[in-house]
């Protein structure tokens, strides 16, 4: 790992100017650190009216609610007022404000809303960036020139919806009612409510995911019939009282699952063990055991037919059992449900639709909670891409990894086409083939039960890359392949029924539970000090790990360069 050259190293990148693509959480952080860090020309293009992303206003539906294992997702800078709901249950409204407060101190007059990039280009002569945007209030089109981008567009703002369930193939079956993606339930919630009401009219929600679970919980909470239609559903994680912090917001989870690089006594002895390892599954067969009697799931429901919660990537809190939640609802005959099953087409009658195992459901209105593609997929065009190096590829590496850990010996099948979900994004942050032009960068698509802190520090690393600041990265475009080949292959070792449920803007790395690895190494690669939270040999996986604890990244990164500076005159 070296310090790797630059574009452009006689000028002054704080002068340049830098578009960041998304306003969602990843977005906001990456203009607050480059604007801390001196970058006078930042700005942040969104398509939406409002900031916030997946939590801005016009996605926000009624009921919508944080269910991280790890904690909230709020900034070292500003704190989060305690949340009004039950066990410290946080809303979608709770974190609709939270960005939009930290959107007002900090990135006032930085944001052009109601913009929509169409397609991201090489400037002239491959020196910058080319941003082609639309004005949706006025149509209008206009070219911005950028020395530097960062890609915050995120992974929940493309819908993925199957052809045959599509508003176009409902219309070709005539089906007389609303189809929409559950990412418009809030913009589309007076036009279904004029559809079915308490007194009449039935929703088919079909997805056995977190917006299924919340768009058949509001309708059920409204009076209305609704059933979800389901194959599988999230893993879902409660108990009869909260879990303490100590074990939800600590490095407890995280040590608990395997990780790419074993680190510490512990971690060894619980992955490479025999008696690590009884211990460590047996915990991980428990967290369902204890689930499905906190929330009375009887044996033959198929809420059973839930993802292992061991290697899926897809987990709800659900913290503990509540009147008003999809759970409580299901149990008291409120929400129906349609499982082990898939919608195969609309009925031929126009107000119904086709499973199938044969059942025909009566529907006035269908919620298509069918998860989402890429957002990178229409803003790049195959020569970019290519570039960049920022689509996923076949594994090119013939380097046959192993991690012969004792958790990992039964894993679930994998999809065969599995095998081709290799990305080539160093740290999840980078491109490895435009690793060296210090000019392109990524937030906000690496997968963690953390999404605040990690978008944080990725925020600083992004910066101090930008800063061409010494740094523990790889110094040539070959060894950065190596490291993303062998990231891409533990990704599919670690979950391998997963990451064909992802799509690649969402995912460039995959650490989830052991988010706190992942910050410590990229701290590591600023060369700056990890494991921030203290503690002894018996302590240190139960501390707290707080956003507190980053607060001060800024000055360390300045005094750090100031040394550096020095050392080099």
């Amino acid at each position: 790992m070296t310090h790797g050259p630059s574009v452009n190293s006689s000028v002054d990148p704080r002068t340049e100017a830098v578009g960041i693509i998304g306003a969602g959480l990843a977005g906001l952080i990456t203009a607050h650190t480059l604007l801390q860090d001196g970058f006078t020309d930042v700005v942040v293009l969104t398509r939406d009216r409002t900031v916030g992303g997946v939590w801005a206003k016009e996605r926000v539906y009624p009921g919508l609610r944080v269910t991280s294992l790890s904690g909230e997702l709020t900034f070292s800078s500003l704190e989060m007022p305690l949340p009004k709901g039950a066990y410290g249950d946080i809303s979608g409204d709770d974190m609709r404000a939270y960005l939009e407060c930290f959107a007002e101190k900090f990135l006032a007059g930085r944001i052009r809303f109601a913009t929509e990039v169409r397609r991201i280009e090489r400037g002239e002569a491959g020196n910058g960036w080319r941003v082609h945007v639309e004005d949706k209030n006025t149509d209008r089109a206009e070219t911005l020139a950028f020395a530097r981008i960062v890609l915050c567009s995120g992974g929940c703002s493309v819908p993925a919806i199957p052809v045959k369930l599509s508003p176009e193939a409902a219309k070709a079956a005539n089906f007389a009612g609303p189809v929409l993606h559950s990412m418009d339930l809030q913009s589309k919630l007076d036009e279904l409510h004029s559809v079915v009401t308490p007194d009449s009219g039935f929703v088919v929600v079909i997805g056995g995911g977190k917006s299924a679970q919340d768009a058949a919980t509001y309708f059920a909470n409204a009076g209305i019939h609704v059933t979800i239609v389901f194959e599988a559903v999230d893993c879902c994680v409660a108990s009869w009282l909260p879990l303490p912090d100590f074990v939800r917001k600590s490095r407890f989870m995280s040590v608990m699952s395997p990780n790419i690089e074993l680190n510490t006594r512990l971690e060894r002895f619980l992955h490479t063990s025999w008696l690590g390892s009884k211990f460590t599954l047996g915990f991980w067969k428990l967290l369902p055991v204890i689930t499905n009697s906190a929330l009375g799931i009887p044996r033959n429901s198929p809420l059973r037919n839930a993802r292992s919660a061991l290697w899926t990537t897809s987990h709800n809190d659900e913290r503990v059992p509540e009147m008003k939640r999809f759970y409580h609802l299901v149990k008291k005959g409120k929400i129906s449900l349609a499982a082990p099953a898939h919608m195969e087409r609309y009925g031929d009658d126009g107000k119904s639709v086709v499973l199938s195992d044969g059942r025909v459901l009566q529907a006035d209105v269908v919620v298509l909670a069918t998860g989402y593609a890429s957002s990178w997929g229409t803003i790049f065009d195959e020569k970019t891409r290519e570039e960049l190096g920022i689509h996923r590829h076949p594994p090119t590496s013939k380097a046959k990894y192993q991690w012969n850990y004792k958790t990992l010996a039964n894993p679930p099948p994998a999809h065969p086409d599995a095998e081709q979900q290799a990305s080539s994004i160093f740290r999840g942050l980078v491109p490895a083939k435009n690793i060296e032009r210090r000019d392109f960068a990524i937030n906000g698509a690496i997968g963690t039960t953390n999404n605040g802190m990690t978008c944080e520090v990725s925020a600083h690393w992004i910066s101090s890359y930008f800063l061409r600041d010494k740094m523990r990265i790889p110094g040539s475009v070959d060894v950065a392949y190596e490291e993303t080949e062998r990231d891409a292959a533990w990704m599919r070792r670690r979950y391998p029924d997963t990451l064909l449920r992802l799509n690649e803007s969402s995912v460039t790395s995959l650490p989830y539970f052991t988010w706190p690895q992942a910050i410590d190494q990229l701290l590591e690669d600023m060369e700056l000090r990890s494991m921030r939270t203290g503690g002894n040999c018996l302590t240190w996986a139960f501390k707290v790990v707080d956003p507190k604890v980053i607060s001060t990244l800024k000055e360390e990164r300045d005094a750090k360069r100031k040394k550096d500076v020095a050392a080099n005159n």
